[in-house]
């Protein structure tokens, strides 16, 4: 069985169909929506704010998302907010940004503290969103610090829903084969 936990009265809740691997960590103040998938060793830790994500996202192996709890360094903290048809590649980290649709945030690439990842948005492969930047609509945004690269292409444009498709009938075929019963 996977790894789900209440924390400080807060179960995480799963949509319809969503696909969590027995090696992933789902803590607390977290909502995922239907046809998600969270594969192993994915980490998604609402613990001091909350944690929304939208239908049909992909969370992949050793993805980190978490929050910013409130204080007086950091007003309101920020919770981590994800659209619909998002996937985040193996071993990102997410920390109280909020992320828009369709948007592919690639392999080890972090976005920080308050970002902002408008919707149809490429973040290339270890590139590092600092903390507070917005990243606009129909670009791929490249680097450390991230920086917009060029205009994504309407071949880029139409994988955004192919690729989080792809990754619907993956998890199906997991949950299928009886991904949550135990060994």
């Amino acid at each position: 069985m996977a790894d789900i936990r209440t924390y400080q009265g807060h179960s995480p809740k799963l949509g319809e169909r969503v696909f969590v691997d027995r090696s992933a960590v789902v803590i607390g103040d977290v909502e995922l929506g239907d046809d998600c998938s969270v594969w192993p060793l994915a980490v998604i830790r609402g613990d001091m704010h909350h944690i929304r994500i939208g239908a049909r996202t992909s969370v992949q192996d050793g993805a980190v998302l978490h929050i910013t709890h409130a204080s007086d360094y950091n007003p309101g903290g920020y919770p981590l907010i994800i659209g619909d048809d998002v996937t985040i590649g193996h071993q990102a980290m997410l920390h109280g940004c909020t992320i828009g649709n369709r948007v592919l945030i690639g392999m080890k690439s972090m976005i920080m503290d308050g970002a902002i990842v408008e919707d149809e948005v490429i973040v290339a492969a270890g590139a590092v969103v600092t903390p507070g930047k917005r990243l606009e609509s129909g670009y791929l945004y490249v680097g450390n610090p991230a920086k917009q690269a060029r205009h994504i292409t309407e071949k880029e444009r139409s994988f955004f829903t192919y690729g989080a498709g792809n990754y619907v009938r993956l998890k199906d075929k997991h949950i299928a084969e009886g991904y949550d019963k135990p060994l």
